[in-house]
């Protein structure tokens, strides 16, 4: 990991008692025995939760900061919903369990919360426990460790003045029938310095005239070539099955969209592997929102599409203050051979099931001015930038578990 990554003095105590900091509790690897499994399940008469330990991927603020200070997602999710139940989170400590934070049971029986995921490198044990409710008496889980997670297998924090030669630059030529008539990929639109990767849309300082966007796109007028940052590591890095997640800071304005995504190793391709785009953001003031989620597949020569805008997008800010051109938040997927899950800041957005990938996939981190973007930004409005301060993958194996699956 880079040393230039400063850990907050204050990051442990966010969710772990004082008591507990510096001690090693059951499920560390101190201890004999073997820690929980990252999911639990407990079924009673008239009650089931399901509880999941996911990786480090929570962590919004305005400044870079080091993937291992990230907090882990815990979910709870719980039959019959209760909206509004108080859920209590509680760490293992000896042989004591302490409460660390309550929540309230949402419309789709989640309670969901964000943890330290070690102390020391040594993981911890959680469980919940839901509080009587509307005839429901209360109920205790299994409990779960953070132990599966604590090593992503790839990771990029963007150190140094350069990108690792695991990247490579994408789209570099205008194409029309990529809606992208107007601007291709550009070294010169990429920038790594002060812990973070920076995508630009910039104008084309070497174009000689201006383009016109014709086809399903066509606008009058005449508008200027735009440069791209656009990188993946198609060819040096993939993965099938696991966690993937980013931390962003997308750009300000309409007239280009950054986007989190993965295509399959040999292209999309009728009946193999699934686009999945982990998040797009068009741009401040967006009449939806402006973050969606996507997959997009072949069915022969009909392209199919799943997902859409985000609802209510602004919920998963932090405070009134927050916004996804002010700060960084972590975006990820959750990939199984069932489901992929995704998630902002470690609270789930939405959920597929259909076409479902089961081909190696790589990751791409992009800025991009399309056709149908262009005209609603000025030229004088340029550059406009999109920060990428870490990515990580926590690679699961096929056969594994499905943390995913539906509580059904």
């Amino acid at each position: 990991m880079s040393a230039r990554r400063v850990i907050a003095c204050c990051t442990l105590a966010l969710l772990v008692p004082a008591s507990l900091l510096g001690r090693p509790g059951p499920g560390s690897a101190t201890e004999p025995g073997t820690p929980p499994a990252s999911v639990s399940v407990l079924v009673t008469a008239d009650q089931r939760v399901k509880l999941e330990a996911l990786p480090q991927i929570v962590q919004h603020g305005r400044e870079v900061a080091s993937p291992d200070s990230a907090r882990a997602a815990i979910t709870a999710t719980l039959r019959p919903v209760r909206v509004g139940r108080k859920v209590q989170l509680q760490v293992q400590h000896g042989e004591t369990w302490a409460a660390v934070a309550t929540v309230r049971q949402d419309g789709r029986g989640r309670a969901q919360f964000a943890a330290t995921a070690a102390v020391d490198g040594r993981p911890l044990t959680f469980r919940v426990r839901a509080m009587a409710s509307d005839g429901l008496r209360a109920l205790t889980s299994g409990p779960v460790s953070t132990a599966r997670w604590l090593d992503a297998t790839w990771t990029d924090e963007f150190s140094g003045s350069g990108l690792d030669s695991v990247w490579s630059h994408r789209g570099r030529d205008y194409v029309a029938t990529s809606r992208r008539s107007c601007s291709k990929g550009d070294p010169s639109a990429v920038r790594v310095g002060g812990g973070a990767v920076r995508l630009s849309v910039v104008k084309d300082p070497n174009a000689t005239t201006k383009c016109r966007i014709r086809g399903r796109d066509a606008v009058s007028g005449k508008f200027a070539y735009r440069l791209n940052g656009h990188i993946g590591t198609e060819g040096a890095y993939s993965f099938r099955y696991g966690v993937a997640a980013a931390r962003v800071k997308f750009h300000r304005l309409r007239g280009q969209h950054g986007a989190f995504w993965l295509q399959p190793v040999g292209g999309l391709y009728p009946g193999i592997g699934s686009e999945i785009d982990v998040v797009e953001y068009f741009g401040n003031h967006h009449p939806q929102g402006g973050l969606a989620t996507f997959m997009h597949r072949y069915d022969g020569r009909r392209r199919v599409t799943s997902g859409g805008w985000v609802p209510n997008a602004e919920s998963f800010l932090a405070s009134s203050r927050d916004g996804w051109s002010k700060n960084y938040h972590v975006f990820s997927v959750e990939w199984t051979p069932r489901t992929m899950v995704f998630r902002i800041d470690g609270k789930e957005t939405a959920r597929m099931s259909r076409g479902i990938s089961a081909v190696r996939q790589f990751p791409i981190l992009s800025l991009i001015a399309a056709d149908y973007e262009i005209p609603k930004i000025k030229t004088r409005r340029l550059p406009q930038h999109m920060y990428v301060d870490w990515i990580r993958v926590w690679e699961t194996a096929p056969e594994a578990p499905d943390p995913g699956q539906s509580l059904g």
